[in-house]
């Protein structure tokens, strides 16, 4: 009888696995196909949690919701105009003279050949074009940014959104007090708090690391300075990868512009920036940061970025947060937490 018993409690796990495996395949179905739904709404949502500190910080000084709402969003169409002015310039003239890059940088790169012919290695102009075309890389940053950029076009519906959250957002811990989630150790508190710093310090280290390429590359007399640095900034936001990938175009026409010392002189500058910010400024500013595993952020990055494109990747860390304190809130999902805790964290 208990042998029947342990029989039926087998079939019963293994019948709620399934289940569980299916409904998250339909659900990952679902948001995939309502990416161009969602996405707008998902960064109006951070817009909202990032800047309603501000909103909060306006109203102390006597200053009305409504009106600080307000302020807010103006300096966002300023901040966002005025680069958007300054970058989407640069952007459009690039891609007209990427055909032109990629011919001068497979020129540059003929003297591998000749360095292939001392070790007895045969390799032609036309093996390295087939390997490595540097348009097709300089046409991957170019449409990255194109991308970004179009995403001025739900600029109205993002903003709008934000300000009817910014406005609903004092009213929101009433609501949890009422279901009984108020307080410090709520879900949601946790959830606002965790984003709100990484978001900021990632700003702040962002912009450390994208001013002295900025100033560096100009001071060279490297073209687009502004766009690398603009990229360097953004970029940073992917984590662990972002910055090494914002050094690749900038690199590259480094060779074809200034010479391949120059080149390397530009390749340093990146990674004497991102090591000194990665491994001391950034450490320091962030503490225990959100309490993610590396392997964690490497996956969620790939996760998000398959699920929502470019803006996945870049809001791949405070996503997993998401569903970290949501499975924590829950004690069936404390396991698979634990799964995604840094090992410090575990420890406490």
């Amino acid at each position: 009888m208990s042998g029947q018993m342990q029989k039926e409690q087998s079939v019963t796990s293994i019948s709620h696995f399934l289940l569980g495996c299916a409904s998250v395949v339909v659900v990952l179905a679902g948001l995939k196909a309502a990416t161009p739904i969602l996405l707008p709404f998902l960064l109006a949502f951070f817009i909202a949690i990032v800047t309603n500190p501000a909103v909060v910080a306006l109203t102390r000084w006597r200053i009305p919701r409504s009106v600080a709402v307000l302020l807010i969003l103006v300096f966002i169409v300023i901040l966002i105009f005025g680069f958007a002015g300054v970058v989407g310039s640069s952007i459009s003239d690039f891609k007209e003279a990427i055909p032109q890059y990629r011919t001068q940088l497979l020129a540059h790169l003929s003297w591998l050949t000749k360095v292939a012919g001392y070790f007895d290695i045969h390799l032609s102009k036309e093996m390295i074009r087939s390997y490595f075309d540097p348009g097709v890389v300089f046409g991957v940053f170019a449409n990255t940014l194109s991308g970004l950029s179009s995403m001025a076009t739900d600029l109205f519906i993002i903003l709008l959104t934000s300000v009817f959250m910014l406005f609903e957002a004092e009213s929101i811990p009433k609501r949890l007090a009422k279901d009984g989630h108020s307080g410090r150790n709520s879900p949601f508190y946790r959830f606002t708090r965790a984003v709100n710093h990484y978001m900021g310090v990632k700003t702040l280290v962002s912009l450390i690391t994208a001013i002295p390429v900025t100033i560096v590359l100009w001071w060279m007399g490297l073209d687009y300075a502004i766009l690398w640095g603009f990229l360097a900034f953004i970029l940073n936001f992917v984590p662990n990868i972002g910055s090494l990938i914002a050094a690749i175009p900038a690199v590259l026409l480094a060779i074809v512009q200034l010479g391949f010392s120059d080149a390397l002189v530009v390749a340093l500058t990146y990674l004497a920036v991102n090591l000194v910010v990665g491994n001391i400024i950034e450490p320091k500013m962030m503490g225990r940061g959100l309490g993610l595993s590396s392997l964690v952020v490497i996956l969620s990055l790939i996760f998000w970025g398959w699920l929502f494109g470019s803006v996945g990747m870049l809001l791949s860390v405070p996503l997993t947060m998401v569903v970290k304190i949501a499975l924590e809130s829950n004690p069936n999902g404390q396991r698979i937490a634990r799964w995604l805790s840094r090992q410090d964290e575990l420890d406490h």
